[in-house]
């Protein structure tokens, strides 16, 4: 399903922090939002799994009103992975899991074997498999952002937003998490603080400076070297093959030199 931002500013304790956002996610697409800390990222997804309502503007999922869907629709459309849930609940990894059937089920419904069926799978393919009887509060930072993208993922929704997916994972495991996001086919947004992630997994990046949208395009047009250090303020260039590019980040060369004694011919080298 297509995701639009129309014009959206949200705000938080009377104060603008969204300014008149406009983006879209096309169906099937996985789209980054990237910006400093405080750039509002979090703030513009919280707005669309109607954490917040937007002050003004809309946010449209498949042409629908997203804050005009019930409770119910909304869970069915949209599910959403934390940087930092709460999972200090009294339940089992699997018990947790299971709660992402719940836009699914009657109320007072037991568990199907379908339900059964799609959180074993959600849990197999974030790797948590084996934590299915621990208790979710005694999980590790990493352990329990795979377990809430099992979570989401058993929702089955058309639209998926991850919150700074790979906060607490280990490198192989973002790499992990990113590459099952991206064979998903479903619309996927994603707040990332990683560059490298966003150039490597993202069909579309969208920059986000001061609560606005500063530059959107595909990744390795609009992560150049000039905008990361006009939004980031470090100096970056790629490195390694053509077909495998990274960034490389260091601090700007004058700040680097503010640091080094004059003295110091070694530390000037090196810098």
């Amino acid at each position: 399903m297509k995701v639009e931002f129309d014009d959206v500013t949200v705000a938080l304790g009377g104060r603008d922090i969204v300014h008149g956002a406009s983006l879209t996610a096309e169906s099937g697409t996985v789209v980054g939002l990237i910006g400093p800390n405080g750039s509002g990222k979090s703030t513009l997804l919280r707005a669309l799994y109607r954490a917040v309502r937007p002050r003004e503007g809309r946010i449209r999922v498949d042409g629908t009103d997203v804050h005009r869907l019930s409770g119910r629709q909304s869970a069915r459309t949209v599910a959403v992975m934390l940087q930092d849930p709460h999972t200090d609940f009294d339940l089992t990894v699997h018990e947790l899991v299971l709660l992402g059937r719940a836009p699914y089920r009657a109320s007072f419904g037991r568990d199907t074997a379908e339900d059964l069926r799609i959180v074993d799978e959600a849990m197999r393919s974030v790797d948590v498999s084996d934590l299915a009887e621990r208790m979710a509060a005694t999980l590790s930072g990493g352990q329990r952002q795979r377990v809430m993208l099992a979570r989401a993922l058993a929702q089955q929704t058309p639209v998926l937003v991850l919150d700074e997916p790979s906060n607490h994972l280990d490198i192989r495991h973002q790499l992990e998490l990113m590459s099952i996001v991206r064979g998903l086919g479903r619309t996927v947004i994603a707040a990332l603080h990683d560059l490298n992630l966003a150039l490597q997994y993202c069909d579309h990046v969208v920059v986000l400076a001061d609560g606005r949208v500063a530059a959107e395009g595909p990744p390795s047009e609009i992560l150049t070297p000039d905008l990361i250090r006009a939004t980031f303020d470090v100096d970056a260039r790629l490195v390694g093959d053509p077909d495998e590019e990274v960034l490389a980040f260091r601090r700007p060369k004058a700040e680097r030199h503010d640091c080094v004694p004059s003295t110091s011919r070694t530390e000037s080298v090196r810098s």
